[in-house]
């Protein structure tokens, strides 16, 4: 990329972010309905879940997936707080954060800090490690040990990534304070605090209603926490990304051209809550995601930035590493 062309690049971006700009507002009407409408649901369609599996055995699973689809929705609430771009106030996106943590399983004040490091380095080389997918470049891959190749390898196994190391991540390595990229004893406090909670409320449901219940519930966390590493992966390991080293890296120009916009029918959108259009999100983070597609119809300009439909998102999965000399997300050689 030419000088020339880099300084496009970032005045094109500069004048995105101030179109952008105007839609960085809370609502506190929005935020409680999407709250009160989208917990409701959850109530209910776990309340259907369960007594269906009673009456039909496995069968009463099928619905599952809506229940996991609306953890996602939840979460994404969770994310939002930790932007502080959900409500209003700092300390009703902390309250409406720790809330929504109960249900998703994901400690809040850790999640909150990994996440804004992730957004702090999005695609720089430099800052790799913390709140996001391991990816190595292919001269780093070529360098490992045979061992060390392998787990790689199956480290970004899409089988194991999406339904093991995934899943993994959240139900177990969210359970311990330690390797957060924080120190221990700030996540202390966040994981162990969720940790106690989450066994007096599990612990409580399994004494009224049996195993069966907390069995649903954790279907759909499971569930929702496979469409959780899916999304987060196609975010940022599509083929024409963005990786830099610190030298030449800039913020704004990372956060668009190294993230994707997952385009999704109406009713994928309203369950992982816009979160796929995340090159606007991670620009923008205090945009909240109730006003996403508000801003998208604004700056027509978004829409045709690292657009992916479903299909070609499925694609991404055969993406390992990235080539500094190519510019690209390439496979394994």
């Amino acid at each position: 990329m030419t000088q020339s062309t880099t300084q496009s690049r970032k005045a094109f971006v500069e004048d995105l972010a101030r179109k952008s700009e105007p839609f960085c507002e809370a609502s506190v009407c929005a935020a409680s309905y999407q709250l009160v409408t989208t917990f409701g649901l959850y109530m209910a369609t776990t309340a259907l879940i369960f007594q269906l599996v009673q009456q039909y055995g496995a069968w009463g699973f099928l619905l599952s997936p809506i229940g996991g689809g609306l953890v996602v929705r939840m979460f994404i609430f969770q994310h939002d707080c930790g932007h502080e771009s959900f409500l209003p106030s700092a300390r009703a996106n902390d309250f409406v954060g720790l809330a929504m943590s109960i249900i998703t399983g994901t400690p809040y004040e850790v999640w909150k800090r990994e996440h804004a490091k992730h957004h702090a380095g999005s695609g720089n080389l430099n800052r790799r490690g913390v709140g996001d997918i391991d990816v190595l470049t292919v001269h780093e891959y070529l360098e490992l040990p045979p061992l060390r190749q392998w787990w790689y390898r199956v480290m970004r196994n899409p089988l194991f990534l999406f339904f093991v190391g995934g899943p993994f991540y959240f139900i177990v390595l969210n359970r311990v304070p330690w390797g957060r990229g924080i120190p221990a004893r700030q996540a202390a406090r966040s994981i162990f605090g969720l940790d106690a909670v989450l066994a007096v409320v599990y612990g409580t449901l399994w004494y009224l209603f049996g195993w069966t219940l907390v069995l649903v519930l954790f279907l759909n966390l499971y569930i929702a926490m496979v469409i959780g590493v899916f999304l987060f992966y196609v975010q940022h390991q599509f083929e024409h990304t963005v990786w830099e080293p610190k030298e030449t890296w800039d913020f704004k120009v990372a956060a668009v051209d190294g993230s994707s916009y997952l385009s999704l029918p109406p009713v994928g959108e309203w369950f992982t809550g816009s979160i796929g259009r995340h090159t606007l999100h991670h620009l923008k983070s205090r945009i909240p995601n109730y006003r996403l597609r508000t801003c998208y119809k604004a700056c027509p300009e978004w829409e045709d930035i690292n657009r992916l439909t479903l299909a070609e998102a499925l694609k991404t999965i055969r993406y390992k590493l990235w080539d500094e000399e190519k510019q690209v997300m390439v496979g394994f050689p």
